[in-house]
């Protein structure tokens, strides 16, 4: 069995910080279950573009608000609490933070080692370096 607390994780190399979000790994490859879980923050008033060409997501809004646009069609879907969006296609899309910070539960599969920071195309590597 497997036991951590955020807090824990937001004290560790777990906790990746960037301009726009930080985001905190709390389930990561070399654990072994074949996704990775982590408690992601979008800042509030940013936009981030994004484009997993590697990975597929689920996010759950736990808290706050922002939208998110996807490239291919222009389509906007506002986030609140207690929305869920899937990246089933590898959507390239822009997520805006709202006018307050939204707190997201997010899985990733393949599962991230845990540096993984989005490149110029918005993209995560496959194999980023690992988190000791």
């Amino acid at each position: 069995m497997i036991v951590r607390t955020l807090a824990e994780c937001e004290q560790s190399n777990r906790k990746i910080v960037t301009e726009t979000w930080d985001s905190t790994r709390m389930l990561l490859k070399d654990d072994n279950m074949g996704f990775s879980f982590h408690i992601t923050t979008i800042y509030a008033n940013t936009e981030t573009h994004i484009h997993y060409q590697n990975h597929l997501e689920s996010v759950y809004c736990i808290s706050g608000n922002g939208e998110i646009e996807t490239i291919a069609d222009g389509n906007i879907y506002k986030i609140e609490a207690g929305t869920l969006y899937i990246l089933d296609k590898h959507d390239e899309h822009l997520l805006r933070g709202g006018s307050e910070d939204m707190k997201m539960a997010c899985v990733f599969n393949p599962p991230l080692n845990g540096k993984e920071v989005h490149d110029e195309s918005g993209v995560y590597p496959l194999e980023a370096e690992t988190v000791a």
